[in-house]
């Protein structure tokens, strides 16, 4: 056989190899991307798949939910039984998954009471699956058809703030540490800082999809933002509330929970060692103390920061405790923060978890018990702001 017809045959073989080969390729497409959008009078769902496939709809009661199956389809690794809380009181979250090796569930959590109707429709160029779920008349109501609600008085009564109608526009978030202060460490080397930055990015998200507020945070990377400058940003900004976000630490393995703290002077060991903990950074001085105190003393935004410790508190404990066993309520109190001293606006420091207890930090290393917190956090910001009159 000549050299030629020798290299002709070699490469027929090879494309015969070639096209045998192709035809055994992965031939499920990549469900890509799933968005969700709440509008004034309905919810939409979609699934981003790009390529023209099969699915079905189901519908199941106890616990309410719709679901759908896409065939001949897989997940991108990004969304593996990733969850997706919805902000509205008709549906609870989205859940996608890959159910079998060849079919991705996508479950809608809600609750059929409270839901008119719902259809889902295909969508072409590229091809996505739409589910559009629709509240009862009930729930359907824009923020401009309510009428201005009256501020509701605290436990200790009406403050000026609520006494002159002021709301919520402008809302600084403070994601505790950063660069070389990587705050407390857990037995796994999980860094407080990186924890609670991604927390306060989460909850910016859910803050931002209201477009009457703005929301600053005081570092958007890993960098080191001294903590007497935290203030100074809060203040220059104008900012209508302040929200610091930190992970706790104790010697005690076992000791674990959330608590949130608002300025004020404290004789509680648990809070004046928490307190040292966050503070430890500080760059004051002795000779700084009696100004320092001073601040403290006359800290007239305190009825106002005690209620949105009390609403933030109390939402992240009961969202957390609806999805996880023994979260602990540690409470809402005052201590001597220097993170909150001289922030001319209502201001807490809420610690989320414990890093060193090992449990809560495997939890705080998922991705999703801290979308969690954020959420937890959200609903009291949203309860506070209501108890203004001034709700999201």
């Amino acid at each position: 056989m000549k050299k030629n017809q020798l290299l002709t045959l070699v490469f027929v073989l090879l494309s015969v190899f070639s096209a045998s080969f192709s035809f055994q390729k992965d031939a499920r497409v990549e469900i890509y991307d799933l968005r969700h959008f709440t509008h004034p009078t309905f919810t939409r769902i979609v699934v981003d798949i790009g390529s023209l496939r099969e699915y079905s709809p189901h519908e199941l009661p106890s616990p309410d939910r719709i679901f759908v199956d896409i065939y001949q389809a897989k997940l991108n690794p990004i969304l593996h039984n990733k969850t997706y809380l919805v902000n509205n009181d008709y549906i609870n979250q989205i859940r996608i998954a890959q159910k079998s090796p060849n079919t991705v569930r996508v479950v809608v959590d809600l609750d059929f009471v409270k839901v008119k109707r719902f259809q889902i429709w295909p969508a072409f160029d590229p091809f996505r699956i739409v589910i559009d779920i629709y509240p009862k008349e009930l729930n359907m109501e824009t923020p401009a058809e309510i009428p201005p609600q009256p501020a509701q008085p605290t436990k200790e009564g009406y403050s000026m703030a609520r006494q002159l109608g002021l709301g919520i526009q402008r809302i600084v978030i403070d994601p505790g540490h950063g660069g070389k202060d990587p705050g407390t460490i857990g037995k796994s080397g999980t860094m407080e800082k990186r924890i609670v930055l991604d927390i306060c990015q989460r909850l910016k998200k859910l803050l931002v999809a209201n477009k009457n507020l703005e929301v600053i945070m005081t570092r958007e990377t890993d960098i080191y933002v001294p903590v007497e400058n935290r203030t100074v940003i809060a203040n220059q900004k104008q900012a209508d509330l302040f929200i610091s976000v930190h992970a706790n630490s104790n010697p005690s393995k076992k000791r674990s929970g959330v608590e949130t703290f608002y300025l004020n002077f404290s004789q509680d060991p648990s809070v004046i060692e928490t307190a040292a903990l966050e503070n430890a950074t500080s760059t004051k001085n002795l000779s700084e103390m009696r100004s320092i105190l001073e601040k403290i003393a006359k800290n007239s935004k305190v009825m106002e920061s005690k209620e949105l410790a009390n609403d933030i508190q109390k939402n992240l404990v009961l969202t957390l405790q609806k999805q996880y066993k023994g979260v602990k309520n540690l409470g809402y109190k005052g201590g001597p923060f220097w993170v909150l001293i001289g922030v001319e606006t209502p201001s807490i420091l809420v610690e989320v978890s414990y890093l060193s207890n090992s449990k809560e930090e495997t939890r705080l290393k998922n991705a999703q018990y801290r979308q969690y917190i954020a959420q937890g956090i959200y609903s009291g910001i949203k309860e506070y702001m209501n108890s203004l009159g001034k709700g999201i």
